[in-house]
């Protein structure tokens, strides 16, 4: 075997972590478990659909290690191979839960969603991390980014929610890769045919300074196998997901109205000490605040005629309108806003540690309560912030912390009900939105669903617009409308005869039913995890069809 462990291939990676002999893969290659959306397009498929998934022992501690295989799609998640780790990760935590440790491990060589299989990945992406969050109540989950690909889009997001995350100076680690920051914000604001801006902005050295990954080791199996075991024995958690107060006291001393140098940010993140930083207050105004649509519903759905938040992208409020007391959340754009890449209602490095923030405040009001105030969250985020400062400082990380709130919040035994009354993209989707027990959405003309630009999706993937629309045809997951996300079955009600994003009486009360129906079917099912998003009958009948077949599969190959 080659000491270089950048060099294995995905399954020699998860066979060199192992105890000798004592790995077992589960729906291996043998299985066939293909991804048909490929096939579909044309793209010949691999018969693991590039995840590989083992149980076995580490240093004889029971584990279960999952690795991306970077050679295949550039380490993509789509169905099938999300499907697989979902599958696994609920194994483990079913075992965990009655007793039984098993530790995670999840070796990372990824471009985050699968851009073939584009709204799977997203759905796929919110799974895993939501496994994690319910994981790190009982063992660590350990993360490894190995090199070549690194990991970028929603899979970074998922590497700042694990517990530990070990690299090689091989590797990157960012959410937006620097093509599609050229793509969608120009050459000045990143360059990415400069090498040595990328890999001083991602670079895993600068990533070990930035407190994005945890330690950087030689690129040799020996060193991998060290740093797993310690990391294993030693039960740590850098808890990057829940670092809200840290990272928004850091940012409310840095300038951020124009690129930062990497020796600034260093200087300025290790000399930083905590503070407690205040919640957002609302307020009512005498002045125009937004017409955007996610205002628009913020305002129709609390009790506030005229808000206005002291934090301008971020809101969240009181509500009397539905059937129990609720708390509304929502980011809204602000053209004054001083951090250039979030003018538009992109999600970015406030607003992710923000939401986090006041998500954790809900959390702790109400953990001693019996009955916990449901959450409802208007959906309306065109992406997520793409910027030279936002990579920098780790806009992942930031989008982790809300994704994580909304998890912990659900897990509880808060109903969270996401509204999708406006756009609903990529990582901004991740963060705010697909953490929800139930999505309700309207049917406009004037939503996108999906995990990028069109642009950057064909430039991404070498295809045209026309190449990508003509694939969507074909492959519903693909598409951008929000009828086509629909046939997924991650929607607990589309409403159909809703066909404005206006805020009309009608319409208003329309959202206000189906959200009451929502809480009712959340605490009727007692359902604090995202299962019912495969397990519906629109999912089994076709939306999730070769997710539920992997799940049986592994059902049956679990315990062996």
């Amino acid at each position: 075997m080659k000491n270089s462990f950048v060099e294995l291939a995905a399954r020699e990676r998860v066979a060199a972590l192992l105890d000798d002999k004592s790995g077992r893969e589960l729906i291996d290659p043998f299985d066939q478990m293909i991804a048909p959306n490929l096939v579909a397009q044309g793209i010949v498929p691999e018969s693991d659909d590039g995840i590989v998934v083992c149980r076995g022992t580490i240093d004889q501690k029971a584990v279960v290690v999952i690795a991306t295989e970077g050679k295949f799609q550039g380490g993509g998640i789509g169905e099938v191979s999300g499907a697989k780790i979902i599958a696994a990760l609920t194994h483990v935590l079913e075992e965990n839960q009655a007793g039984n440790e098993i530790i995670p491990v999840l070796i990372l060589d990824t471009g985050g969603v699968r851009l073939q299989e584009a709204n799977y990945g997203l759905l796929s992406i919110s799974e895993i991390g939501n496994l994690i969050v319910a994981l790190k109540k009982y063992v660590p989950v350990i993360g490894v980014v190995p090199g070549r690909v690194g990991s970028f889009g929603g899979m970074s997001i998922t590497s700042a929610l694990m517990s530990y995350l070990i690299s090689t100076k091989k590797a990157r680690v960012g959410l937006n890769g620097p093509e599609v920051i050229e793509q969608e914000a120009g050459v000045r604001e990143f360059d990415a045919s400069d090498k040595d801006l990328i890999w001083n902005t991602v670079g895993s050295r600068q990533r070990l300074n930035a407190q994005v990954v945890d330690e950087v080791v030689t690129d040799s199996v020996e060193a991998i196998q060290a740093a797993v075991s310690t990391a294993i024995k030693e039960r740590v958690d850098s808890h990057r997901s829940e670092r809200a107060d840290f990272y928004l006291s850091l940012l409310s001393e840095l300038d951020l109205s124009k690129p930062m140098t990497i020796e600034d940010y260093n200087q300025a993140l290790n000399n930083h000490k905590e503070e407690k930083v205040a919640l957002p207050t609302i307020t009512e105004s005498q002045e125009f605040v937004s017409d955007s649509v996610g205002y628009q519903w913020f305002q129709a759905l609390t009790n506030y005629s005229q808000p206005k938040s002291s934090v301008g992208t971020v809101y969240y409020g009181a509500s009397d309108k539905f059937s129990e007391e609720a708390v509304v959340t929502s980011i809204i754009p602000d053209n004054e806003n001083p951090m250039y890449r979030v003018r538009n209602g992109e999600v970015g490095l406030v607003e992710g540690f923000r939401m986090g923030q006041i998500l954790e405040a809900i959390y702790q009001e109400d953990k001693d309560k019996s009955v916990k105030r449901p959450i409802v969250a208007v959906i309306d985020v065109p992406s997520q912030a793409y910027g030279y400062n936002e990579e920098l400082i780790g806009i992942h990380m930031a989008l982790a912390n809300s994704a994580a709130g909304y998890a912990k919040l659900r897990q509880a035994g808060h109903p969270v009900i996401g509204v999708i009354a406006g756009n609903a993209i990529s990582g901004a989707f991740l963060a705010h939105g697909l953490q929800s027990s139930r999505l309700i959405a309207l049917n406009s003309q004037e939503i996108n669903v999906q995990a990028m630009s069109k642009a950057s999706a064909g430039r991404v993937t070498n295809r045209t617009i026309e190449e990508i629309e003509a694939a969507a045809e074909k492959v519903p997951a693909i598409a951008y409308d929000v009828k086509n996300f629909t046939r997924l079955g991650a929607v607990y009600a589309f409403l159909e005869t809703v066909v404005s994003q206006e805020t009309t009486e009608d319409s208003v009360n329309q959202v206000i039913s189906a959200v009451n129906a929502a809480i009712k079917d959340v605490r009727e099912t007692n359902d604090t995890m995202l299962t019912n998003r495969y397990t519906n009958q629109i999912a089994v009948d076709g939306g999730r069809v070769e997710t539920n077949k992997v799940f049986k599969k592994m059902n049956e190959e679990w315990n062996g």
